[in-house]
């Protein structure tokens, strides 16, 4: 059992004698495990004033599903917060579903929000669960976080990262943060899900517990080693473009070595990345440009610091190329693409420029559809034209476009 590691360069022809620009784009797969490792899941949930009456009785009822789905080998905790926390099921395993479900049913609404004091309780009951588990964490609130620090929710977000643990953001309803909630998924490896309807609850809750439940290997880095001609690009040049769009930071310990921290591998849903290199002019003929492997941590066999085989990367130089891209590492470009312009268009509404935000979400939408990806090109556009027609985003448009922006909502057609 492994990870699978593919690697394809936009164009791996270059004009000699001149210096170019390439897309390295790295897919991660694991090789199925014959049995998954046991979950150590933490629900960190706002039982804040704002969370009265129907919203916090569908999440109720969304953990009271999670919990149906775990087995007895897995391990759970719950936290509520509101201005403060509480453990209201410790970490344990889950050999009495009715107890647990039990014990959620109580919570009662009350109170503001401190989204870093739920984090910080969350962390600490987790942690008692960790050995020999894939350990995840549901992050769920309805607002702002105005009785808590937001650097302080990033500071754990990259601590629960520094753990080997996975914290996927919940934003419920449309009065939370965007931006403080994508920061903590993206810092912390998990995913940024929007619940803009209580009764959508169960659906997101299950679909995220699907996501989390193929999980195979954890704590995965990628490797990269450059030679003397290629280097990173200058700006922003790492992002993760499948599942979804982050904005990855990465370690330089020595001279033309990378180390990328990409958290979770799945042999169902696979981990895409995309690398700008840029290298120096070149005479004809082929060129060893680097490798690049993952390291790795097997849950399973509670094995660390695993290897998947390493892989060569090698540039052609040749008379006069005229660039084309390979088509399989299109789409990666193309997902890049739409969050790039769709950050732009942001960028023009915080700045006023509202005509040069619909210019950028309706140029994300056609890049949307290049991609077939009509569901985002339908919400991209939808916000362009409430631009157009209002100069200004309601909450709820702003998160679609923020989801729009990180996710494929549909899949390409088959050719």
């Amino acid at each position: 059992m492994t990870v699978e590691l593919i690697a394809k360069l936009s164009d791996p022809i270059v004009s000699a004698g001149q210096g170019a620009q390439r897309q390295l784009e790295l897919t991660l797969r694991a090789q199925r495990q014959q049995q998954r490792a046991p979950l150590n899941l933490c629900l960190i949930l706002d039982h804040s004033g704002s969370m009265a009456w129907q919203p916090l009785a569908m999440v109720k009822q969304a953990a009271a599903s999670l919990v149906d789905r775990l087995l007895p080998s897995d391990r759970l905790s719950v936290i509520a917060f509101d201005h403060k926390a509480k453990v209201l099921v410790p970490n344990q395993t889950v050999w009495d579903k009715e107890a647990i479900k039990a014990q959620i049913a109580t919570l009662e609404p009350g109170g503001g929000t401190a989204i870093d004091e739920g984090m910080k309780l969350g962390l600490k009951e987790i942690a008692a669960g960790k050995q020999g588990t894939i350990s995840q964490i549901f992050l769920l609130t309805d607002g702002e976080n105005e009785h808590g620090d937001n650097q302080r929710c990033l500071e754990l977000a990259k601590l629960a990262a520094e753990y080997n643990i996975t914290l996927n953001a919940l934003g419920f309803g449309v009065h939370w943060n965007q931006d403080v909630l994508e920061q903590i998924a993206d810092a912390a490896g998990g995913r940024l899900v929007f619940i803009e309807y209580a009764e959508q609850a169960i659906a997101c809750f299950q679909s995220l517990f699907s996501h989390i439940s193929s999980v195979d290997y954890t704590n995965a880095h990628v490797l990269l080693t450059l030679s003397e001609v290629a280097q990173l690009g200058n700006f922003k040049p790492v992002h993760q473009v499948a599942p979804d769009t982050i904005e990855l930071t990465y370690e330089n310990p020595h001279p033309h070595e990378y180390v990328i921290r990409v958290g979770d591998v799945s042999a169902t849903i696979r981990r895409t990345l995309l690398i700008t290199l840029t290298t120096q002019p070149l005479p004809p003929g082929p060129h060893p440009i680097g490798f690049v492997q993952v390291r790795y941590d097997d849950p399973v066999q509670q094995s660390t610091g695993l290897f998947s085989e390493r892989v060569p990367l090698t540039l052609t130089a040749e008379p006069e190329h005229l660039p084309q891209v390979d088509p399989e590492v299109q789409p990666s470009i193309l997902i890049l693409e739409k969050y790039r312009k769709t950050k732009l268009a942001e960028t023009k509404l915080q700045s006023g420029d509202t005509a040069g935000a619909a210019t950028f979400l309706q140029s994300a939408a056609k890049t949307a559809l290049q991609l077939g990806d009509t569901e985002a090109a339908k919400v991209l556009e939808a916000s362009a034209q409430e631009l157009q027609q209002q100069s200004t985003l309601s909450a709820s448009a702003l998160k679609r476009t923020r989801i729009a922006s990180k996710t494929v909502l549909s899949n390409a057609p088959s050719n």
